[in-house]
């Protein structure tokens, strides 16, 4: 087999694959705009012959999905704020000051990543119960995933810093700088790109993030649109097209920041932010 057809044939199985996988997102775009008799048609319409508009302005105002969606932006912002100040610095220290038991240490606290929210959201919610912290509810959740993505933050920006040379610091300091100004003028600005993706990595998950929300925030006016779009469930839930509007205007922004940072993403992955 010539390589030719053989990188044909490797792109023909990417685009398969590719469409297995953005076929969900598919369907739930266009069950949005169909009407009920469309939805449960037999066989299905992969194409709807009269585009129905209305159930986007009715879930927005009935569901109120602006409080929703700005729950959700407060709490992905803070969780990523939150980590990226913290997880910088510790990142920086565990690359420069490198040895055997820093290595164990940050495997074994990854292990921690294995374990799903499920288990630890009940000793989470016993510990901040008794300290008074659900009395905030958005700042507990902050606080849950910051600490269950800060050691997925930290190895990976830890493996930036890696790849910035310690001779341009070196350099710094013989010039006059302290280490600390070598770190904020020559080191962060060298590793921001993987910085970037590894912030829009842990913003991507906390915006979606449904567990910790849904059983630490009570009151539905601090819960993400996560929790909202829960809200439809029932044992006999039959507004689809409802569901599928609120589910389309939960995930279009986090797509759209994507493709619009996709270069940057591209380049963080390239420096070296996921090795």
């Amino acid at each position: 087999m010539s390589e030719t057809v053989r990188n044909r044939l490797m792109l023909a199985i990417a685009l398969l694959l590719a469409a297995i996988y953005l076929f969900p997102l598919y369907w739930m775009y266009i069950t949005t705009v169909k009407n009920g008799s469309a939805m449960f048609a037999t066989p299905p319409s992969f194409w709807p012959s009269d585009p129905q508009w209305a159930a986007f302005p009715y879930v927005w105002e009935s569901r109120n999905l602006a409080r929703y969606m700005w729950n959700s932006l407060v709490i992905a912002f803070g969780a990523v704020a939150l980590i990226t100040v913290l997880g910088t610095g510790c990142a920086y220290v565990l690359a420069r000051y490198r040895n055997g038991w820093v290595d164990v240490g940050l495997f074994l606290i990854l292990m921690l990543q294995v374990l799903p929210a499920s288990l630890m959201i009940t000793p989470i919610f016993v510990g901040f119960s008794q300290i008074g912290l659900l009395e905030t509810p958005r700042l507990a959740v902050i606080i849950a995933i910051a600490a269950k993505s800060m050691p997925f933050f930290v190895v990976l920006v830890r493996a930036t810093f890696m790849s910035v040379p310690m001779e341009l610091e070196e350099a710094a300091l013989v010039d006059g700088n302290s280490r600390v100004g070598a770190f904020f003028n020559i080191v962060l600005p060298l590793a921001r790109n993987g910085i970037l993706v590894s912030a829009i990595l842990i913003f991507m998950q906390a915006f979606g993030e449904f567990v910790y929300s849904k059983s630490i925030i009570q009151a539905a006016e601090y819960q993400p649109a996560s929790v909202g779009l829960n809200s439809f469930m029932g044992p006999n839930t039959n507004e689809w097209n409802n569901i599928m509007a609120f589910a389309t205007m939960y995930v279009t922004p986090i797509l759209a920041v994507f493709v619009l940072l996709q270069r940057r993403i591209v380049s963080g992955l390239t420096s070296g932010a996921l090795k």
